[in-house]
């Protein structure tokens, strides 16, 4: 952003009012979320009396009431479908008029946030379990070894529809969209504690009880000598039929492994989910011709996760909690 046209007034309100305080360019700039050239150029502009010309607007300030109503009432829709809904109600504007003024009313194309599906009877045993763990300490879930599947593809472009939406509105319900789960192209299998990252297994078939028991066997333990050696340790796993199956349960018994109790649907309690999304955010701009280069990219990628990262995330279960208790047993940011 280089230029000082393309400021709102938001940010101009802000570059002014710290000019004002006496914070340096660099300051203002991180602040009003724009670049120092920017911040410098309107304020010379200010100090020179220079004015932008006082153009007549094309649009009423009703016109621009229904503008904003029709964003907020779907914010899913692309500006070409907002601009043809917006002249149909009678107003004469350009697209560029309409992506201009929806700018500065504070609206942001947006990949929308995810949450899962949750009915009040699981709200309220995730609240249960976070009641009930409010008092772990960061030495008790250091003890818990993490996992999760997670599906790959081999293009990382296809996020989705994006929404229009203002700062602060990212949790807005109206802003998010529902997850569900889709067989997957590439499923991993993978799990973290404190001390670090265990190895991945690349799932080759549906995971049933019998598949879920082999990746254990070769995997899990494995994973459990490196980060843990001869100490105890807690294992989690989410409710899939597969983890939850009568044999899956006395495996661990037979084995002398103690599970976590886990409530359902909640990705957002485990701090493995923001390890995949580290994993996918730097292999972003990786192009993989096949699945093997996939599998190649994500275990390179995989084996430069420190164990600093790890624990920094392990120690974000107590926020976790808290955030599930103060929303109820609603989805949470994490």
């Amino acid at each position: 952003m280089g230029k000082t046209s393309d400021l709102t007034a938001v940010q101009k309100t802000i570059i002014d009012t710290l000019h004002k305080e006496g914070k340096t360019q660099k300051v203002i700039a991180k602040e009003a979320g724009c670049s120092q050239s920017s911040v410098s150029k309107h304020i010379n502009r200010q100090a020179k009396g220079r004015k932008k010309c006082d153009r007549k607007k094309c649009t009423s300030s009703r016109d621009n009431r229904t503008l904003q109503r029709i964003v907020t009432t779907n914010p899913f829709k692309n500006v070409g479908e907002i601009h043809k809904e917006w002249t149909a109600a009678g107003v004469s504007a350009s697209r560029t008029t309409t992506r201009r003024l929806m700018k500065d009313m504070g609206f942001r194309c947006r990949i929308p946030c995810v949450k899962p599906l949750l009915n009040m009877k699981q709200r309220k045993k995730r609240l249960a379990w976070a009641k009930d763990k409010k008092d772990w300490t960061d030495a008790e879930w250091s003890k818990v070894m993490f996992s999760d599947e997670s599906k790959f593809c081999i293009s990382f472009g296809n996020q989705g529809p994006r929404v229009w939406r203002k700062s602060g509105e990212a949790q807005n319900p109206r802003c998010m969209r529902s997850s569900v789960k889709f067989p997957p192209s590439v499923m991993v299998w993978g799990a973290m504690s404190s001390a670090g990252v265990g190895p991945l297994c690349f799932l080759r078939s549906r995971v049933n009880a019998a598949v879920y028991q082999e990746v254990l066997e070769h995997f899990m333990l494995p994973a459990a000598d490196q980060l843990y050696g001869d100490a105890d340790f807690t294992f989690q796993q989410d409710l899939a039929p597969a983890h939850s199956a009568k044999t899956t349960s006395t495996w661990f018994k037979d084995h002398g492994i103690p599970v976590l109790d886990w409530p359902a649907n909640s990705p957002d309690l485990n701090p493995i989910e923001n390890l995949w999304g580290i994993v996918k955010r730097r292999m972003q701009y990786a192009r993989p011709n096949n699945a093997e280069e996939l599998k190649t990219t994500i275990r390179a990628t995989w084996a430069l996760i420190t164990p600093e990262q790890c624990h920094r995330l392990i120690e974000s279960m107590p926020r976790r909690i808290t955030a599930v208790i103060e929303a109820k047993g609603a989805p949470t940011k994490y």
